[in-house]
């Protein structure tokens, strides 16, 4: 066939003219990786949002998040976690803001108990996932069941001794008030047994530090089988400030410690307004709040090589008072 006197031309291979930028958008990147957390295909994204929808469901149990805070911004809420934990707390009436009880949970007596004292008491029951029980015990022992105890309501220590004080003198109560404060005392299970001897005894409170002391947890709750809804805890930003406060409000501060100077027996303010106090099993009272004790009080025992438990030694004292208060 005749081409018609045209030659064809072949085409070399390459970039033509012109073409020398359309692919430097391309070659320009899409920017810094997002974190795995927001992207929304990574499971990290989706622990994210579980969490977020778990920490406004429970109210924000942790700091900056809504939750109550304590000294130095740390949480005052508590978990109890473990099924032999969680129906021990619920039996003993320790109050609770929620139970969280895990997808699916393997009924047993434990667990069935548990549900059913919750339902009792009103308090709500939260279906939870495993990862998130886990997150929010961080990793503990839990076996599908925890326990969130809400923070304590302390009174200040001033104001409860200048209520106290003014019930007794209009004469709504009838004994004088009895305080018992805690020096360096950091064993829950001591604060729990000490409120418990309180309320034994008719005490009218007892007076904790705000700082390097035990507060009442849900270790406390337990210990005290019940009492701590009787007997008011309160707190003193500082224990000495509150002691001197005291002695002038008229109540006698009374160390105790083995080294006293007078014997419980022979102890002769007791129908007064007291305040005793009590130090930790190894180091005692401190210096600064032996010197803002009236008196030094010991107990005494037949060994020398002794020395009483604190709970046990406020209970003895405790029993002291109430006998010669009754003696009267």
């Amino acid at each position: 066939m005749a081409n018609n006197g045209r030659r064809s031309v072949k085409q070399k291979k390459g970039p033509s003219t012109g073409t020398g930028g359309h692919g430097r958008k391309a070659l320009e990147g899409k920017g810094p990786t997002p974190k795995a957390e927001d992207r929304t295909y990574h499971k990290a994204y989706k622990s994210k949002q579980l969490a977020e929808r778990s920490a406004a469901k429970r109210g924000a149990a942790r700091p900056g998040t809504g939750a109550r805070s304590g000294p130095k911004g740390r949480a005052t809420e508590e978990l109890v976690t473990g099924r032999n934990s969680v129906v021990e707390a619920l039996r003993a009436g320790i109050p609770a803001k929620a139970l969280h009880v895990a997808i699916r949970i393997e009924m047993d007596d434990r667990v069935k108990e548990s549900l059913k004292l919750a339902a009792e008491r009103g308090i709500p029951l939260l279906e939870t996932g495993k990862p998130e029980l886990d997150r929010m015990t961080e990793e503990a022992v839990h076996q599908g069941l925890v326990l969130q105890i809400p923070p304590y309501e302390y009174q200040d220590a001033y104001d409860l001794a200048e209520e106290t004080l003014a019930k007794w003198k209009k004469g709504h109560i009838s004994n004088a008030p009895i305080f018992v404060a805690l020096d360096g005392i950091t064993d829950p299970r001591n604060l729990g047994a000490i409120i418990r001897s309180v309320s034994a005894f008719s005490g009218h409170g007892v007076i904790v530090p705000e700082r390097r002391s035990v507060g009442v947890t849900a270790s406390a709750w337990k210990t005290s089988a019940g009492a701590a809804v009787r007997v008011p805890v309160a707190r003193a930003s500082n224990l000495n400030n509150a002691l001197k406060q005291f002695k002038n409000m008229g109540i006698y501060v009374l160390g105790l410690d083995g080294d006293g100077d007078v014997s419980l027996p022979d102890l002769t303010v007791a129908t007064e307004p007291v305040c005793i106090v009590v130090g930790s099993e190894g180091k005692g009272l401190s210096r600064l709040v032996r010197e803002n004790c009236d008196q030094i009080v010991s107990i005494p025992i037949d060994s020398a090589m002794e020395s009483l438990n604190a709970s046990m030694a406020v209970g003895i004292s405790l029993y002291e008072v109430s006998r010669q208060r009754s003696a009267k």
